[in-house]
This record gives C-alpha cells, sequence and structure tokens, in this order.
C-alpha cells in the first residue's frame, strides 16, 4: 500500500486532516503551525520543505488542498527525490487576477496581529484559514494555528505566505510524473467544472461539498486516492 501525504491549504496546518480514516503524514506546510518560516515563499521552496521531512520518498501518494494541492503537483515532478504515484489536487484556484494577486500580496505586508483574548483569535484563524462554521473554535486544529506569549494571542501563519503568487497549472500538470486528479467541491467557489476540465482530462466533482471538502467530507475526498 502507497504511504498516503496529506497537505492542508494556506492559512490551516497539519491538524486539518485529524478526523481522517486512514493513517497518513500530515505535515505542516513551511510558515504555518511549527513549522519554520521561509526566507521567501514559492512553491518550489514548500515542496522543498514538505520533501526535506517526509517519513518516505517512495511509493508516495499525495492529497493536497488548496495551496498544499499546488505543492503535491510540484512534488510529483521529479524534482525532489520523491516517487509520487498519484496526486489528487483539490480545491485549487485556477484563475488569478491582477486585483487577486494584489489583494493577496497586500495581506504577504501586513504585519503580524495580537489579540487579547484566545476566541478573538481563534475567529481570525477560522476566517482566514476558510474553516469558519466547519470546524469548532476549541479543536486541536485551531490550537496549533495559534501562539500566545504573555497572555496575547496570534496567528501561527507566517503573512508572507499570502504571497506565493498564482501557480502555472498547466506546466505543472504537464511536468507530473504522476498520476493527476483534479477535484473540487459542487460548491466551491475558487474553481469551475470547466476551468479544471479545461486543464486536465481526469475531474471529479464532489456533490453537495465546498471548498474545504476534506473536512466536510472526509470519506469523498479519501476514496480520490484508490
Amino acid at each position: 500500500m502507497a504511504n498516503l501525504v496529506l497537505l492542508h491549504g494556506l492559512g490551516a496546518n497539519g491538524r486539518v486532516w485529524s478526523s481522517w480514516p486512514q493513517t497518513n503524514h500530515a505535515p505542516d506546510l513551511a510558515g504555518h503551525g511549527t513549522a519554520a518560516p521561509l526566507p521567501s515563499y514559492t512553491f518550489a521552496a514548500l515542496a522543498a520543505a514538505v520533501a526535506a521531512d517526509l517519513p518516505v520518498r517512495r511509493d508516495v501518494d499525495l492529497i493536497g488542498h488548496s495551496l498544499g494541492g499546488v505543492v503535491a503537483l510540484e512534488l510529483a515532478s521529479g524534482r525532489y527525490d520523491v516517487i509520487v504515484n498519484r496526486v489528487v489536487a483539490l480545491g485549487v484556484k485556477v484563475s488569478w487576477t491582477a486585483d487577486d494577486l494584489g489583494r493577496a500580496n497586500a495581506l504577504a505586508q501586513k504585519p503580524v496581529v495580537w489579540f487579547d483574548t484566545r476566541d478573538d483569535a481563534a475567529a481570525r484563524f477560522l476566517k482566514v484559514s476558510g474553516l469558519q462554521g466547519l470546524v469548532d473554535p476549541a479543536s486541536p486544529v485551531v490550537d496549533h494555528g495559534l501562539c500566545e506569549q504573555d497572555g496575547r494571542w496570534r496567528l501561527a501563519l507566517d503573512p508572507a505566505t499570502f504571497g506565493v503568487g498564482a501557480p502555472d497549472l498547466p506546466a505543472l500538470i504537464g511536468a507530473s510524473q504522476a498520476d493527476v486528479v483534479l477535484a473540487r467541491g459542487e460548491r466551491d467557489p475558487m474553481n469551475s467544472d470547466a476551468e479544471l476540465h479545461a486543464l486536465h482530462h481526469q475531474v471529479v466533482t464532489l456533490p453537495g461539498l465546498g471548498h474545504n471538502a476534506q473536512v466536510e467530507d472526509p470519506l469523498a475526498v479519501a476514496v480520490l486516492i484508490r
């Protein structure tokens, strides 16, 4: 059986996969959770950081959500001494406008915000990660996404991660040495069926689910790796 690696989206952390049905490796991406920040963020740098800490480097299956889906495709290129069998890239944003990139770069330049209460910091974490209404504020994924110092709270997330930019998905898919499946929740506003079909021939739409389909219905996403 292949070794399953799960990669979270921007703003979340590896604990977002804690309800998953099978044993797996779910690291924090650089600049998230307890993972060290990077001097600058690129998809290649994020993939290299994941590869450096993989417990196995052969016979790997990857499920990546959003940013994690792009990192999974980058890892499947063969440039990181990791042999990947299959990639499921879930909820990846396909179309990027100049306004989208401008907003992301503006967020990347913002200083760290401190909150007087954990509740306020938790609410911010859930909003940034897109997990609002899906995850209990008292859950381990929220705890892992916060830092406390002298009675004040901040997100563990390095704001500079927002500046990673737009992926070149045709190039990433074309360079992949693994079988690739593009997946989306039917209600995900980040992409459309038409956009995914224009990129690739293996596309799965998950009925009734949104952007964080892996949290809403883990089993529906888990079967895609088989």
